[in-house]
């Protein structure tokens, strides 16, 4: 059972996991595999870890075995980065058009993110969402801080190409609203 330090980034390790193995199963199952590893370290590691860090470590050479393994033609599922469905609060004040329009916007920021690569997508993830230091990914990662700076403008500059070409497209196809 993780420990209450651990569950405190569970919501961050599942993200993260869902991005890696893009499917919610696979996701929960490297999370598990996550805490069944550190509770194993946690006598043999410093006292002074940074958990984050080292919790998100682990995902990813997890997940990194993972897919090692399964080589021998297993591909994994494109089921979005996140597969629930997420209640907000609506403001009564926007229409049913502006609400619209804000969810076709998640979705295009969710194909996005997907249609990065494995690198550029970590990097994301862990800077944007996560709020991970660049030192901290750096460690996550096994790589210079420059590294991080220069993937992370890299990942960046294709969202932007990739988001711009999106709304063109879907500002193409808006209906005119008549009154």
């Amino acid at each position: 059972m993780p420990t209450t330090q651990m569950m405190h980034y569970d919501a961050g390790l599942n993200a993260y996991a869902k991005v890696l193995a893009r499917n919610a199963s696979d996701a929960e199952d490297l999370v598990q595999e996550t805490y069944v590893r550190a509770i194993r370290a946690m006598g043999r590691t410093q006292e002074a870890i940074n958990m984050k860090s080292w919790l998100f470590t682990i995902l990813r050479n997890v997940w990194r075995n993972q897919l090692r393994q399964r080589r021998n033609g297993f591909q994994f599922i494109e089921n979005g980065v996140d597969e629930t469905d997420t209640y907000t609060a609506v403001e009564p004040s926007k229409s049913p058009y502006a609400l619209y329009e804000e969810k076709m916007e998640r979705e295009e920021l969710q194909r996005a993110i997907l249609s990065l690569s494995v690198p550029l997508r970590e990097i994301i993830l862990m800077r944007e969402y996560q709020e991970l230091s660049y030192q901290e990914i750096a460690t996550i990662l096994n790589c210079p801080v420059g590294t991080v700076m220069s993937r992370l403008a890299r990942a960046r500059s294709k969202l932007r190409i990739s988001l711009a070409s999106m709304h063109e497209q879907r500002a193409s196809y808006r209906p005119e609203l008549t009154h």
